[in-house]
Parts: C-alpha cells; sequence; structure tokens
C-alpha cells in the first residue's frame, strides 16, 4: 500500500526548509535511499521512530510533527477481521502508486479564490464518511472553475493520502464521456483489474462505492455535461472528497456544497496581471493595468489571456493594449492568445444550447438596459413567454446570463453580450431584426403610456386611458406602475428615441404626455429632458402648435428641475409662450410665464421673476376651467416663495393665504386627493413663511402636515425639501437631538436625489453641532 499524501507532505516540508535529500537524510539518521523511496511513496509505510527522527530534523514543532505521524500512519497497513478478508467479499485489485488520473498541473500563479478554497479546506478536515462530501463548482465560461478545483486539489493532497484523481468528463462535447466509460477509468485506476469490472453501469457504480469505502481520496470530475453523469461516480461511505466542476448548476443533484465563484475584484485582476508579467511592468503603468481588468469584465481567462499576450510580448506597453481592447467591436478578436481565446470558450456554451434558447440568447442583446425580463426577451425572440421564461431559465443553468438577485431581470457578462451581438450579427437577417425590434418598441410604449397614466390624478374626461397591452400582467397601481417604469426605464426611453426616428409622432407625443405626471415624483432623472425635447420635434413634425407649446412647457420644466441649466430653461420658456399665443392656448400661456419665472430666479433675476409671476397669476386668475385653477395655484405658491425670499415674509404670506382659500374652496372636476396634494404644498410654504416670522411653533405643525402628506404619496422628490425645512425649524426651537436626526435622514435622502438643497442639509447639520451644548466642569 503506497502512502503518496505523506510523500507529497514529507517532500514539501524538505524543499519548504531548503534541504536536500542527502542533508535531511544525515540529519535525520535515514539512507538517502529510503528517504527518496518514502518521498516517491513507495515506502507501505515509515515507522514511527523514522518519522520522530524526520521531524526532529526538520524542526517540526509538536502540532506538525503530530500531522507528519498521523498522515504516516495512514499508509501503514492494518489488519483486518478474518470476517472482513477473503476473495468473496473484495474484488481483484492491485496496488497503483502510479495511476493514467494524475490531476492536472497546478499553476503557479493562481490568484484569489480564499474564501472559496478555505470552505473546501473545512470540508476536507471535518468529514462524516457516511456522508462524503460533494462541491459543484459552476459558472460562466472563462470563470476558472477548472483552474480553481485543480489548484484546490493540489492544496488539499495532504488531507487525501491515498491519492488524488482527475477525470475530464468531456461535458462540452458533442457526445460526453458515458458514466459506464468514466467509472471503467476510474476503476482501473483504482486498482480494478480489467476481469473484476462488471459490465452493466449500475455494477461498476457499487465497485466505485466499494473501492472508495475504506479509502480516503480526492476526486475531480471536471467539465460535467448534467447529473446523469456524475450520479453513478459519486461515493457512498467514504471519507474522500468529490470536487465537480461545470457549465451548468447542476441544480438537481441533491446534498452537495457550491462554493462561489464570483468575477474577480478589480485588485485581484490586477494581481493575477502581475504574477503573470511581473510587478515592474505593473508598476509603471498602472493606470493601464487597471484599465486592462476593467476591459476584460475582470473575467479570469480574460485577464488571464491578456497577461499572456503581454509576457509573450515583454517590450509592449499595457497602454497599447489597453487601447485595442478599448474598440469593443473587435475586443473578443484582441482576446486571444495561441489556443487560448475568450470566444471559443463562450461558443462551446453557446453550440450546447438548443435553437430557441439560442434565438433568445442573441435577441437579448438588443435590450437597451444593463439588464432585462423575461418578457423583453419574449418580445424580442418572438417567442411566448413561457417559453421564453424557461429559455432564460436555462441560459442562466448555463452560466450564460447573471440573475438580479431579487428581481425577474437578469443580465450579460460584457464580453457576453459582446459575443452574442457577434452571432446576432451572423444568424439573423437584419429585415428579422427589425421586425423584432419594432415589435418590442411598440408593446414596450403602450405599457409605459398605460403604467404612466396611472399617475394622472384627475384625467380629462374627453379622453381615454391607453390600454395596456397585457391586461393580466399590467401594474395595477402607483406603486407597480412606479417599479415597472424604474426597471425598464432604458427600454422604453430606446423605444421611444426609435419610434421618434421611425416618424411615429403621435405615439411620442402621446407617451410624453402621459410621463409627465410621473416625472413629477422623479425630477432627478436627467432624461426627461430627452423624452420631451422628442416630443416637441414630434409636434412640430405634426404642425401641432399647440402639442409644440405643452411640450416646451414641459422641456423648460426639465432644463429648470432636472438638468439646472437655466438659460436654456428661459429660452425654452419664451419659445413655449410664443407657440402657446399662436395656437391660442390661454392655460399654455400660464404655464410658459411662470416656467420662465423659475429660470430667471434661478438666473438671480429675481425681480423680472416676480413680475412674471405676477402676470402669470393674473392671467390662470382670469381663466375659468379647473386646470387653469391648479395652474393659478402653482404660480401663487411660487410667487410668495421668491417674495419671502427676497425678505418680503408677510407678503409671501398674504400669497399663500390665498392658495389655501382655493384649495379649501376645491375645483370642480378634480378628485379631493390632488388637492390634497397641493394643499400640503401650500402648507409646507405657509410653514416656512411663519418659520421667516420667527413663529417657530406654529410652523413645525404645518410642514408636519406636508412631510406625512408627501411620505403618504409616496414622494420623496417633494418629502425631503420638507423634511429639511422641518429639521431647521426643531433647530431653532432648541430641540437638538430631534433636528440631528431630521436632518440627517433629510441630507442623506437629498444626496439620493441629486437634490440641489443637499449643501444646505449639510450646513444645517454643521450648525446642530456647533449649537450643541459642550462639556461642563
Amino acid at each position: 500500500m503506497s502512502n503518496e499524501g505523506f510523500a507529497a507532505r514529507l517532500h514539501a516540508l524538505r524543499t519548504g526548509a531548503g534541504l536536500s535529500q542527502e542533508e535531511l537524510a544525515q540529519a535525520a539518521g535515514v539512507s538517502v535511499r529510503a528517504l527518496s523511496d518514502l518521498e516517491r511513496g513507495r515506502s507501505r509505510g515509515p515507522q514511527r521512530r523514522t518519522v520522530q527522527a524526520l521531524a526532529t530534523a526538520l524542526g517540526l514543532d509538536g502540532p506538525a510533527a503530530a500531522e507528519l505521524e498521523h498522515t504516516a500512519g495512514l499508509g501503514r497497513p492494518r489488519r483486518r477481521p478474518r470476517s472482513e478478508a477473503g476473495p468473496a467479499t473484495q474484488p481483484e485489485t492491485r496496488t497503483v502508486p502510479h495511476h493514467p488520473l494524475q490531476l492536472p498541473r497546478d499553476l503557479g500563479d493562481f490568484t484569489a479564490r480564499d474564501q472559496a478554497l478555505n470552505r473546501l479546506r473545512a470540508l476536507a478536515e471535518h468529514i462524516d464518511p457516511a456522508q462524503p462530501p460533494v462541491a459543484v463548482i459552476s459558472g460562466q465560461p472563462g470563470l476558472g472553475k477548472t483552474a480553481f478545483a485543480v489548484h484546490a486539489a493540489h492544496t488539499l493532497t495532504p488531507h487525501f493520502p491515498h491519492g488524488q484523481y482527475g477525470l475530464d468528463l468531456r461535458g462540452m462535447d458533442p457526445h460526453p464521456t458515458p458514466p459506464r466509460d468514466a467509472l471503467a477509468r476510474l476503476l482501473r485506476a483504482l486498482g480494478a483489474v480489467d476481469s473484476a469490472i462488471p459490465t452493466t453501469t449500475e455494477d461498476r457504480s457499487g465497485l466505485l462505492r466499494s473501492l472508495l469505502r475504506n479509502r480516503r481520496i480526492l476526486l475531480l470530475l471536471d467539465n460535467a455535461a448534467d447529473e446523469n453523469q456524475v450520479r453513478p461516480l459519486l461515493p457512498g461511505h467514504s471519507s474522500s472528497l468529490t470536487l465537480i466542476t461545470s457549465r451548468n448548476t447542476l441544480a438537481g443533484l441533491e446534498a452537495v456544497h457550491r462554493p462561489e465563484l464570483a468575477l474577480l475584484r478589480r485588485e485581484e485582476a490586477v494581481e493575477l496581471l502581475t504574477r503573470v508579467i511581473g510587478p515592474e511592468r505593473v508598476s509603471r503603468e498602472s493606470q493601464a493595468a487597471r484599465d486592462l481588468a476593467d476591459l476584460c469584465g475582470h473575467l479570469p481567462l480574460a485577464v488571464r489571456i491578456a497577461a499572456q499576450r503581454l509576457a509573450a510580448r515583454p517590450g509592449e506597453h499595457l497602454a497599447k493594449l489597453a487601447t485595442q481592447l478599448a474598440e469593443s467591436t473587435t475586443r473578443l478578436d484582441t482576446l486571444q492568445a495561441g489556443s487560448l481565446q475568450v470566444r471559443a470558450a463562450f461558443a462551446l456554451s453557446y453550440r450546447q444550447l438548443p435553437p430557441a434558447t439560442r434565438t433568445v440568447f442573441r435577441r437579448a442583446a438588443l435590450a437597451a438596459g444593463p439588464d432585462f425580463s423575461p418578457r423583453s426577451a419574449a418580445l424580442l425572440a418572438g417567442l411566448p413567454l413561457r417559453q421564453a421564461v424557461t429559455c432564460v431559465r436555462d441560459l442562466t443553468d448555463a452560466g450564460l446570463l447573471q440573475p438580479h438577485p431579487t428581481a425577474d431581470r437578469y443580465r450579460f457578462h460584457d464580453l457576453l453580450r459582446l459575443f452574442a451581438a457577434e452571432q446576432l450579427a451572423e444568424e439573423d437577417e437584419p429585415a428579422h431584426l427589425t421586425s423584432a425590434q419594432n415589435r418590442a418598441d411598440l408593446w414596450t410604449l403602450h405599457r409605459a403610456t398605460a403604467a404612466a397614466q396611472l399617475f394622472d390624478t384627475a384625467p380629462h374626461p374627453d379622453t381615454s386611458p391607453t390600454p395596456d397591452p397585457d391586461p393580466a400582467t399590467a401594474p395595477a397601481d402607483h406603486e407597480q406602475a412606479r417599479v415597472w417604469l424604474e426597471a425598464e426605464k432604458a427600454e422604453w426611453l430606446a423605444a421611444l428615441g426609435r419610434a421618434r426616428a421611425r416618424g411615429l409622432d403621435q405615439q411620442v407625443i402621446d407617451t410624453a404626455e402621459a410621463m409627465h405626471w410621473f416625472s413629477d415624483r422623479t425630477p432627478h432623472w436627467e432624461a426627461w429632458a430627452q423624452v420631451f425635447q422628442w416630443a416637441v420635434d414630434s409636434a412640430r413634425a405634426l404642425g401641432s402648435t399647440r402639442d409644440e407649446a405643452v411640450h416646451l412647457n414641459y422641456l423648460a420644466w426639465a432644463y429648470n428641475m432636472c438638468l439646472y441649466d437655466h438659460t436654456a430653461a428661459l429660452s425654452t420658456a419664451r419659445a413655449a409662450l410664443a407657440a402657446a399665443r399662436e395656437s391660442g392656448d390661454q392655460l399654455q400661456i400660464g404655464w410658459a410665464l411662470g416656467y420662465a419665472a423659475g429660470a430667471l430666479h434661478r438666473l438671480g433675476r429675481t425681480d423680472e421673476s416676480i413680475t412674471w409671476l405676477q402676470e402669470a397669476a393674473d392671467h390662470l386668475g382670469k381663466q375659468t376651467g379647473p386646470e387653469s385653477r391648479l395652474a393659478e395655484l402653482t404660480a401663487l405658491n411660487s410667487l410668495g416663495q421668491q417674495l419671502r425670499q427676497t425678505g418680503r415674509a408677510r407678503e409671501a404670506l398674504a400669497i399663500h393665504r390665498r392658495s389655501e382659500a382655493i384649495c379649501h374652496t376645491g375645483v370642480p372636476g378634480k378628485p379631493p386627493e390632488l388637492i390634497g396634494l397641493y394643499l400640503a404644498v401650500t402648507r409646507q410654504h405657509i410653514g416656512n413663511d411663519l418659520a421667516a416670522l420667527k413663529r417657530w411653533n406654529e410652523a413645525e405643525d404645518l410642514l408636519r402636515h406636508a412631510l406625512t402628506h408627501f411620505q403618504a404619496a409616496q414622494m420623496p422628490a417633494w418629502s425631503e425639501p420638507a423634511r429639511l425645512d422641518l429639521g431647521i425649524v426643531l433647530r431653532h426651537l432648541d430641540r437638538r437631538d430631534e433636528a440631528h436626526a431630521v436632518l440627517t435622514t433629510a441630507h442623506d435622502a437629498l444626496v439620493r436625489l441629486n437634490n440641489p438643497r443637499r449643501s444646505e442639509a449639510a450646513e444645517q447639520l454643521h450648525l446642530v453641532r456647533d449649537d450643541a451644548p459642550g462639556p461642563t466642569g
């Protein structure tokens, strides 16, 4: 019986101590030949006194010497009870110190994966023979699954004195290795003679379990195709560890461990680069090294290929390769070094897919955002939703898509997206792609329009809402609509742009009109300027001056509130005013005056702004329609705000009381919840007027009312400025702890919203801290 575990351990200890065989043999009092046999695994197991002498000569401490003795003991022959002996209970085997299933060589520059390796080490150290551990290492192509498994197997060698065996199951081949053939190879490697190997797969599997029952081996099953291929190869009762690698998740394997292999972190990718090409080149071009890591998507195979290319060209600069990789259309061409190719690794998995799944994979590259839903995949592939869901899950199991941790959404690795786009160009007719894109765009715009219309709390009685393309799955309320519009933002934005390019101008206008209700809740989205610019362009293409005025007003709002480009806002509002006057739309005239006033105020032209607001309020006050009442409320509230900010708080309070009276009177045809929202805005202004007049207690009650209303409506763009106003009042009321908590919450939220008042919140927090009493003596 050989003891390969002791042999490997002894060799590692000797070379680690820097001793030759002659030096260690002399120090331990053994012959050089005996020591050589021990290191080659030719000894049946050294005696205890020999191990003790070797441990002393190597300078091992107590635990290390005990571990060496334990490893040696595993190779010593044991007496078996007579009932266990005899040819009737054991198949004929032979001792195989050298076998054909040796592990592949380990990579000396292997990098990272410490957490996964520690998990496997823990399995190896605490094996319950009744439940021999099996670890499945799966993931996308290029993740380094085999390299990790081989490295782990070599690292764990001392724990498995009866040998380490590696078998490539050829799961990516057109015809993977059948379990019956794999079992034959394993049994021969374990010492079974051909005449003792049964005929059937089931019997061979039973013999394997019998042979492994009293052995402690590490078995690496690389490149597995599926669960049925590996199940017959797994030990039954044994102190062995089995590592399985596969591009598929093998989700059907029961009671297995799954160490996670993620993409490398950027610093780990740079470390791998450093280990291959040397620290000098990396330190000379540290930024180029980081760029290379990013351009490789932190995928181990891609990083290694880049490193191997550089290692083969020692005079080439890292920045040169980074420049070449920056060209996305040729990036996969660049990522090859000899026989190593990223594209080839991806193609192996792609070729395994059924036709419908390949179509979903290719067409998903047309998705506009960083991730996509199964619905988008179905629309682009022209498949029923149920079938597309199955295809997406199969792609996930194959490692070709990455699932979102909580939402039903999926994404490509950057390099896999490039590969999918290549296959799309090679396999799909342009006309078919155009048809697929148009189909998906129309469905997406109809869903987006219907979802956005849910935020219209007072739809016009003469208009009917856009029907959802699939009522069974349509968002049913504000929260569901918000979630869909935010998740699919990239898709409906891209679809809207393509609709404008195709001349679907009425669709563009209808979608933008619906979106303006949702835009009030998300003013931090810079994309609103583009949405309303497309609508303006469509209105002009249709020759509709009234629609042009409407969407120029929305665009002026976006410049003011989203992009903070107040010069552009002013010129846009003036264009809206001209279009509104040309079309005779009195409501849009009022809105244009108000938006122009807002831009003037933000440009520091406050006196002009107040004049424009007074004109807007007077103009709208003469109109009779309910929409004019709402616009008048907006103009009055803005006018009062600017009066307060110029030190005219009493005038501001009087203006805002006018707004409050309109709200209490109500607006015919408008629902109470909408008027309640306007009332909350008005009370926020009144609260700030009272604060400016130092009537702090009265101000607190009104600001709390506004904050509560905005929170209930789930409108953070409105609630957080109100929270800031409340925090300021609490500071002046000398309620420092409460003020600090309120201001902290407001500051963090305003930062997330990119609201310009975030700096004011930071200043108020500093003031609260400065107001805090110091220590007393």
